[in-house]
């Protein structure tokens, strides 16, 4: 399978207009699991870039099983900083 970040993604282009505006502060890569919803059809691979209320509603599309989340990154000033997951010991 080839990286997600490599391949040309539905939604927000990597240099939208988007991800530069005041509010912006996430970035999300994701999947659509389910027929019916704003995201597309399952199977579409989508980027958005977020403010915080959007962000919300992603992630509770997430818990409602309409999409599953690939990559989720923070927005600074247009600068995309990916979150570090967490170890488990």
């Amino acid at each position: 399978m080839q990286d997600i970040s490599a391949r040309e993604l539905k939604g927000h282009n990597i240099l939208a207009t988007k991800r530069f505006m005041d509010g912006t502060c996430h970035m999300i890569e994701f999947i659509v699991s389910k027929r019916g919803n704003a995201y597309g059809l399952p199977g579409d691979e989508v980027r958005l870039f977020l403010n915080e209320a959007e962000y919300k509603m992603a992630m509770e599309s997430q818990k409602q099983g309409e999409i599953r989340i690939k990559k989720d990154a923070h927005v600074i000033e247009g600068h995309i900083v990916v979150k570090k997951k967490r170890r488990r010991h």
